[in-house]
């Protein structure tokens, strides 16, 4: 009688304890997958696929969709943040590293996590793409390179750990531009420095993050208020430190292994002059090897930053991460070689960080092609077989599939944007490249429905004018030798691309936008794609066939990855809409729900 009563105690406390709200472990993340009601990580589940099973909404009826409810942060500022759901609770990074958990119902603030930098330098902009949340915790990464695990109940700090010792490090100035340069008037709003924007990983009870910055050169304001970037520039020779992703326990902090995204040893490379997949790279390859004694030890600063969530194969225990440009960004004098491995689709040991293999798209960048947006597993179907695969959408205009046992390149798909003087060298006079160092696809995620094997793709034509510019020495001031990108004065506007994957990267439907796009794809099980643009729209797509069903005005730049999930039987899709102050897209401070009328 007592013992079976003390085993009734038992099993209620243990069905009490798994039915607790809130309560990510281990066992859910590997079944996100299948889990339509939450958005329990970045990319929804570990293939980064932002594919949701959930139908509610669909091409019949999203045209009732409205708005639910909206939450103004007070924070306004470049928004590119992907919530998380978790049992009827969003959690939402904000810019400058602020957190509020929200009823996901209601928008009612349940807490909030002020953020206090300890240095006002941001290297790369008070973006933040997202928080992840597991274990009674939620983790994120912050502009001035910290980890940081807070109360998932509370919002109070649990542990804050350091990424790096020295924030500072080696900064460029504008005036080494010269005194007559008209770049020298421009502001700074960004240099090589620091930070982590990416969205964490939980995995296993370990939190994965890199560093962003090392790679970033000057980044110069526009002169008129509301423009895009005015002009990102790399000098020749200043250089600051490596990137790396690191894994750390979730628990406490502790760093358990790290990645360095360039080798100690090696850095170098074969010297190739095209890329793996046959592009002729415009390099000069015997004056590269002649400075290589010149300059031993430039890949200690080589750049490599991490910006994106990576993706990770369960099975065999496999994380895949994207490596930034080199370092100086576009100016390549002080870095010859192929500079591994910057540039590249890298696959690590989940469980000690080693590299497995890795994938240069560029070698010897000179232009900013970063693999910037997150890596999206998916199967591909050749003849009688299904091969475990990793794709990428390039800033080259390119998306990439991989075999990921071993990396090597099944096919790259037709271009999804125009190309233009791909690979070529900066001029004195300036050369017009398109795709330019912003993409093609920039960090954008992309969606992947895996029902039809339609990898969804948001991307920009962007053309960018790249220059090199020489500057003598003078009495007391060395010489100075820079490379600047800036946008071209052309037109520009966005393209949505659908992209077949079972048929070596056919574009099966395209829609041009008028502003380029930034900020990711949304897909439903309801055949429904959800994308934002630049100038407040927030739009659903047909995924068959792209045409426009929806459209909600909202009132700054859609320029996030919308999510959705599910309450009570109700369906509600989710967006950040903050405006870029990067792209010119006007800034904002709100999250935008929408669901169908009750």
């Amino acid at each position: 009688m007592h013992a079976r009563l003390l085993v009734s105690i038992v099993l209620s406390i243990a069905v009490h304890a798994h039915a607790q709200p809130g309560l990510v472990d281990d066992q859910r993340l590997l079944d996100a997958q299948r889990d339509g009601r939450n958005w329990l990580t970045y990319g929804r589940d570990y293939g980064n696929q932002r594919f949701s099973p959930l139908a509610h909404i669909d091409r019949g009826n999203v045209s009732r969709l409205a708005p639910a409810w909206s939450f103004s942060s007070g924070v306004s500022s470049t928004f590119q943040a992907s919530p998380i759901v978790v049992d009827g609770v969003m959690y939402v990074s904000l810019p400058f590293n602020h957190v509020v958990a929200l009823d996901a119902r209601s928008g009612k603030e349940r807490w909030r996590y002020r953020h206090e930098r300890r240095t006002d330098k941001m290297c790369c902009g008070p973006a933040n793409r997202g928080v992840a949340v597991a274990y009674g915790k939620v983790f994120m990464g912050t502009v001035d390179a910290r980890l940081i695990a807070l109360d998932q109940a509370s919002g109070k700090p649990v542990w804050d750990v350091a990424l790096v010792d020295d924030l500072d490090g080696a900064t460029e100035h504008t005036e080494q531009l010269g005194a007559d340069d008209p770049l020298r008037k421009s502001r700074v709003s960004g240099s090589t420095g620091v930070g982590a924007s990416m969205a964490p990983l939980v995995y296993r009870g370990t939190v994965v993050i890199g560093i962003t910055g090392v790679g970033y050169g000057l980044h110069l304001d526009s002169d008129r208020e509301g423009a895009p970037l005015g002009a990102v520039v790399g000098i020749a020779g200043q250089s600051q430190r490596a990137g790396f992703y690191a894994a750390f326990d979730a628990n406490t902090g502790e760093r358990l292994w790290q990645f360095d995204t360039t080798p100690a040893v090696g850095w170098e490379g074969a010297f190739r002059d095209r890329t793996p997949d046959g592009e002729k790279l415009d390099r000069d390859l015997a004056g590269e090897r002649a400075a290589l004694a010149k300059y031993p030890d430039a890949a200690r600063r080589g750049g490599g930053s991490a910006w994106t969530t990576p993706a990770v194969d369960v099975k065999t225990n496999t994380l895949f991460v994207g490596v930034g440009n080199p370092s100086p960004q576009m100016d390549d004098v002080s870095r010859p070689g192929d500079n591994l491995y910057t540039v590249s689709l890298v696959a690590l040991d989940a469980d000690s960080g080693r590299m497995k293999w890795y994938y240069q798209l560029v070698p010897h960048d000179m232009w900013g092609y970063d693999v910037a947006s997150p890596p999206v597993l998916l199967d591909v179907t050749k003849g009688y077989d299904s091969i475990p695969a990793v794709a990428h959408a390039g800033k080259t205009g390119w998306l990439y599939v991989l075999d990921r046992r071993d990396g090597t390149l099944l096919y790259k798909s037709e271009e999804f944007v125009p190309h233009q003087n791909m690979f070529r060298r900066p001029t004195a006079e300036g050369i017009e490249i398109a795709p330019g160092g912003i993409g093609g696809s920039n960090w954008s995620p992309v969606a992947l429905d895996p029902r039809s094997g339609l990898a969804y793709v948001a991307a920009m034509h962007w053309p960018m004018r790249y220059t090199v510019k020489e500057i003598p020495a003078s009495a007391g001031k060395s010489a100075v030798r820079y490379t600047a990108l800036e946008p071209s004065q052309g037109p520009r506007w966005g393209l949505l691309s659908a992209i077949d994957t079972q048929a070596s990267g056919a574009i099966r439907w395209q829609v041009r936008t008028e502003q380029p796009l930034v900020g990711g794809v949304l897909a439903t099980a309801g055949d429904l794609l959800f994308m934002g643009e630049g100038n407040g729209r927030f739009n659903a797509y047909d995924a068959r066939t792209g045409k426009l069903l929806w459209q909600h005005e909202c009132d700054a730049g859609v320029n996030a990855p919308p999510i959705t999930y599910e309450i009570d039987g109700r369906q509600y899709v989710a967006v950040a809409a903050g405006g870029n102050q990067l792209f010119g897209f006007k800034q904002g401070d709100t999250i935008h729900v929408f669901a169908l009328p009750e």
